[in-house]
């Protein structure tokens, strides 16, 4: 699958030095970034610096191939699936909002029909003076996208806005505008079927059998495909989240409660993501009344196996029809998720090591290793919802692939 590209605009405000760890940063999560700098920004971080971090040329000087500039700069703003200018100085933006174009950064993105996002990092009256706001608005309304500086200490030594936002948020940020661009409406007119959460296996009527499943990753799958213009149905086991905008919510208690539901659902469904956690074993027998304490005696439950839910809906597969799978595992991630793959039908398993750092339960972000016939792919850490804009994409490209519009 094609990289996505982000080109990376340096303008010469002091906080260029944090450019450097932005690039790496993008780099990492999947991007293919190309760097521009301006004069001033050479001030503060070197060109080999940033060639080191985005691992492409960087572009310092219009004139610096004199056969192949113009031819450069047009590349590069056609290449762009995104162009994102940070840290941008207030001198940027005025000249940006009055369609200058004297240097290779300010040339390139006169000329692109990317999105521009545009972090603006400067002294915090120069930031709130009116012209720049004013600078600011004007660009809004022409479709530039801004984020807002922070309050943090400033070159001078002050404390105001003006603060470049940390590398995270700008970064999350930059994958979300790409993507919203990127994949505008691709999936209008499919139907995807989507579980989450967990199950929840009845002892008495006041205990249970569950797992820690929080039901994020799903949910977050739901309401990018929903966002991205399917026809969406989560069934969903008891979670504490809010229904995503545009989604057709169904709740599910047990086991046996999901698999009726997915195997009454999926035949009409073009993409089938189970993410869902439903437990593998419940109680042989359920109590018709709260079970008590019996003096210090323990207490023996016996358990039978649960329906393999993702299976069942693997053998009803139809032609054309993608399936994803999930793999929550703490040992032998690739092997076992191999072993999913085959047993479930899937086109591909997402699997994750729930006892690594920021890939467990009840967190915002993953990190997931893809496990295909063509065999295993490992994505860093992301957000949640960066990772199912990613399995949205792998999923719509097997569709396609399968010759399914």
């Amino acid at each position: 699958m094609k990289k996505p590209c982000i080109v990376l605009g340096v303008t010469g405000g002091i906080a260029a030095y944090r450019a450097p760890d932005i690039a790496r940063r993008l780099v990492k999560a999947g991007c293919e970034v190309f760097c521009i700098l301006t004069k001033n920004a050479q001030n503060i971080i070197t060109k080999q610096t940033m060639e080191t971090m985005s691992k492409n040329p960087c572009v310092v000087d219009m004139f610096e191939s004199p056969k192949s500039w113009e031819v450069e700069h047009i590349a590069l703003a056609t290449r762009a699936d995104l162009f994102l200018i940070a840290p941008a100085t207030a001198n940027f933006i005025a000249k940006m909002v009055a369609g200058i174009a004297d240097d290779m950064l300010t040339t390139t993105v006169l000329a692109t029909k990317a999105p521009v996002l545009v972090v603006p990092a400067m002294n915090t009256n120069m930031y709130e003076n009116p012209i720049t706001q004013r600078n600011i608005a004007a660009l809004s309304a022409l479709g530039v996208r801004f984020m807002e500086p922070t309050e943090g200490m400033l070159a001078n030594g002050h404390i105001g806005k003006g603060h470049i936002p940390e590398i995270d948020d700008i970064v999350r940020r930059a994958l979300d505008e790409m993507s919203a661009k990127a994949a505008e409406g691709d999936l209008k007119g499919l139907k995807i079927l989507v579980t989450a959460g967990p199950t929840r296996e009845p002892i008495d009527p006041v205990r249970y059998i569950t797992n820690r499943s929080s039901g994020k990753m799903g949910y977050a799958v739901a309401a990018e495909a929903a966002r991205r213009g399917a026809e969406v149905t989560l069934v969903s086991g008891p979670v504490a989240l809010e229904k995503p905008d545009g989604v057709n919510r169904v709740f599910v208690q047990t086991t046996v409660d999901l698999l009726g539901e997915m195997t009454s659902r999926c035949e009409e469904a073009d993409i089938i993501i189970q993410s869902a956690a439903p437990a593998d074993f419940r109680p042989l027998t359920i109590a018709e009344t709260k079970i008590k304490k019996l003096g210090g005696d323990g207490m023996v439950l016996e358990l039978t196996q649960n329906p393999d839910v993702a299976a069942s809906v693997g053998k009803l597969k139809k032609e054309g029809q993608v399936i994803v799978g999930f793999a929550a595992e703490t040992n032998d991630i690739s092997e076992n998720a191999r072993a999913k793959l085959l047993r479930k039908n899937a086109d591909f398993i997402v699997a994750n090591d729930v006892t690594r750092p920021g890939a467990g339960f009840d967190v915002d972000t993953n990190i997931a290793s893809i496990v295909s016939s063509e065999g295993v792919e490992d994505l860093p850490l992301m957000q949640k919802s960066e990772l199912a804009a990613w399995i949205l994409d792998r999923a719509l490209a097997i569709r396609k692939a399968k010759g399914k519009p």
